[in-house]
């Protein structure tokens, strides 16, 4: 089946470039320009030949594109793809409790964490104060535990789902909490895909 249909594009091919070469030796001129117009014609055949190889990506590249202006998430189906930053990381825009909230993707955090401020700006009910000690990359902190009503990212929703509250971080963490409940992610390429 693919050698058959290997050579039935190759007689395609072989028809367009007969029908150029018969239109461009049927006009009377110059070989020169004859060559000229031969170069064109297969520019236009080798750019139609490239949109239509890459015909699925273009959509890809429109997306990133519309990501990297305006720093949402690509949501397709039921996957949510968030580009890598400039820095390396995984950063999205999610909502806690219905308030937007900036998150860094960290599969090296075990909990969700937030900051006090966003927390309470976002009603997030914490049960007690500073009662875990937490090894984090900048050393040990004290954090609170706390219950979040939903969290939003992309187009995924997790609800009553338990998170922990730092005093004065100012970096908002979704951690493998949140990773875990999901049926997939990963790392592809440039772009971190989410599969609830």
């Amino acid at each position: 089946m693919m050698a058959s249909d290997t050579m039935l594009g190759g007689v395609y091919m072989l028809m367009a470039m007969m029908l150029v070469i018969g239109g461009l030796m049927s006009r009377r001129e110059p070989f020169a320009k004859l060559l000229k117009m031969l170069l064109a014609w297969v520019a236009i055949f080798g750019a139609g030949f490239v949109l239509f190889t890459f015909r699925d990506d273009f959509g890809w590249v429109g997306q990133r594109l519309k990501a990297e202006a305006f720093g949402g998430p690509v949501v397709q189906g039921k996957e949510t793809r968030i580009p890598m930053a400039i820095d390396g990381h995984f950063w999205i825009i999610g909502a806690l409790n219905g308030q937007q909230v900036k998150f860094l993707v960290d599969s090296g955090a075990t909990m969700t964490t937030v900051d006090r401020a966003t927390a309470k700006s976002a009603g997030v009910t914490i049960s007690a104060e500073r009662d875990q000690i937490v090894r984090t990359g900048n050393g040990i902190i004290l954090v609170a535990s706390g219950r979040v009503e939903t969290i939003v990212i992309g187009g995924i929703e997790r609800r009553d789902m338990a998170i922990q509250v730092a005093d004065n971080d100012n970096l908002n963490v979704l951690g493998m909490n949140f990773l875990s409940s999901l049926s997939r992610w990963g790392v592809e390429g440039r772009w971190l895909v989410l599969v609830p």
